[in-house]
């Protein structure tokens, strides 16, 4: 977390902003929390995009659908404005890093984590195709490790700017190269089995520490997926192996679907109980507690001089030139 700078907002709807949490091509993220105390995280999208219209009807359109999804390990859509001069939702705040940067700093995941993270994300994934929807962008920033196990974050905001007049001029890219699948990548569509590819793609970064299709570029990078196999560390093996492999098949109806994928990861149990027998690592609890304190440590901070309505929001004096979170 970062404090506020000079152009940040102090608040953004019904909520006073804390800390920024990040940024990036497609807007900011900032902490916050509202009146009645809840504590949430709150994307604003960049501004080149507040003035396009299909953009507009396309959030719409996402946040709606986002609002559907529910369970144990995502984050739920709380509240959003689309029509606000720079639009904006807010979701459950998850008091954990990311797999990105937990893999940045402590390395490979054990592989009792790694069954864990990926039951969990795979039970995500039947709520959500249960719903009729594809998240398309599964990959390690999109996930957070909390002490009550993983949450996949983030619908909708990437395919919404999707096709926008405002993305080219952006610089912003739709995807993750390294975790897309051959389909999205040949401009074939995305399905279900769309989001199985990219969370074996995730599994394997969590188990090994790399990607498992690495590469110099993003030219490099789409090539291998579409045409070569995956390069998986030995230290992968057994049934997460050949698990992590049947997820990356090339061909989408080969791919286990998400249930299944579950069954096989959890061996039969709920991820639930995976979670309960304490999942993460000594190094990423501690990290996990820390940021809990952290929040602690801001209920004890005066309130600032924003309050609802009062003109603090974004479109006002003190919306941000630039900058957003990563998609």
């Amino acid at each position: 977390m970062y404090p506020l700078e000079p152009d940040d907002p102090r608040g953004i709807g019904a909520y006073r902003l804390l800390r920024r949490l990040g940024a990036g091509g497609m807007g900011r993220v900032y902490l916050g929390r509202s009146a009645g105390g809840r504590t949430v995280a709150v994307k604003l999208v960049h501004p080149h995009f507040a003035s396009d219209t299909q953009f507009r009807a396309r959030f719409r359109r996402e946040v709606a659908a986002a609002r559907q999804v529910g369970g144990a390990w995502t984050a739920p859509v709380l509240d959003a404005d689309p029509d606000a001069p720079v639009p904006w939702v807010a979701t459950g705040y998850v008091a954990g890093p990311s797999l990105t940067q937990a893999v940045e700093e402590f390395g490979p995941l054990p592989e009792s984590c790694v069954r864990a993270l990926g039951a969990s994300l795979a039970e995500a994934l039947v709520a959500v195709h249960g719903l009729g929807l594809v998240h398309r962008d599964v990959k390690p920033s999109n996930v957070l490790l909390a002490l009550d196990g993983p949450r996949l974050i983030d619908f909708g905001i990437a395919r919404a700017i999707e096709g926008t007049a405002s993305l080219t001029s952006t610089g912003v890219s739709i995807g993750s190269p390294g975790y897309m699948s051959p389909e999205q990548i040949l401009g074939r569509g995305a399905t279900a089995a769309a989001d199985v590819f990219s969370l074996g793609a995730v599994l394997a970064y969590a188990a090994t520490g790399r990607p498992p299709f690495p590469g110099d570029s993003s030219a490099a990078l789409l090539y291998k997926v579409v045409h070569e196999g995956p390069e998986l560390a030995d230290r992968l093996t057994g049934e997460l192996r050949r698990i992590v492999v049947d997820c990356l098949a090339k061909e989408p109806e080969e791919r286990p679907a998400p249930a299944e994928l579950a069954r096989r990861l959890a061996a039969g149990e709920a991820a639930a109980t995976l979670v309960r027998t304490g999942w993460l690592p000594a190094p990423l609890v501690e990290g996990a507690s820390r940021r809990a304190m952290e929040l602690l440590d801001l209920d004890a901070e005066p309130p600032g001089p924003y309050e609802a309505g009062a003109g603090g929001g974004p479109g006002g004096a003190l919306w941000p030139a630039a900058g957003g979170p990563s998609g």
